[in-house]
């Protein structure tokens, strides 16, 4: 049984770099709310993710790694926990191997068996 949700994350992003879509999805919750880092659309029912996750897993060396000195846990009570900070997505695009950092914000559940219930995930934008 996970009780840290930092180990939620950790097996998110296993489940992107291994491109297992069933277990990635198997980590949302029925109704959850996913903002995606590389759409334009709110995606909420399980058909829009599996959508989401098996296109952005077509990318060729696709993967994801954890800034983890900018990971931010915030315990909100009953088993829900908020997480936050910035992580590295990298794959190729016409063949050139290209990173994008994104910031994401989690809303875990960890006494679900689905426990994401909330997900935003958006590039870093140039400052001005």
């Amino acid at each position: 049984m996970i009780k840290n949700p930092k180990d939620i994350l950790e097996q998110w992003m296993q489940e992107v770099n291994e491109g297992d879509v069933e277990k990635l999805l198997s980590l949302y919750d029925n109704q959850a709310v996913l903002i995606p880092t590389f759409s334009n659309r709110l995606l909420n029912t399980p058909e829009k993710l599996r959508n989401y996750f098996e296109k952005l897993g077509n990318r060729e060396d696709l993967s994801i790694a954890l800034h983890e000195k900018t990971l931010i846990t915030q315990e909100l009570g009953n088993q829900i926990f908020s997480l936050s900070g910035i992580y590295n997505w990298r794959f190729a695009v016409d063949g050139e191997l290209l990173n994008f950092e994104a910031r994401f914000s989690y809303l875990i559940d960890l006494s679900k068996p689905n426990p994401i219930l909330h997900h935003h995930s958006s590039q870093i934008p140039r400052m001005l």
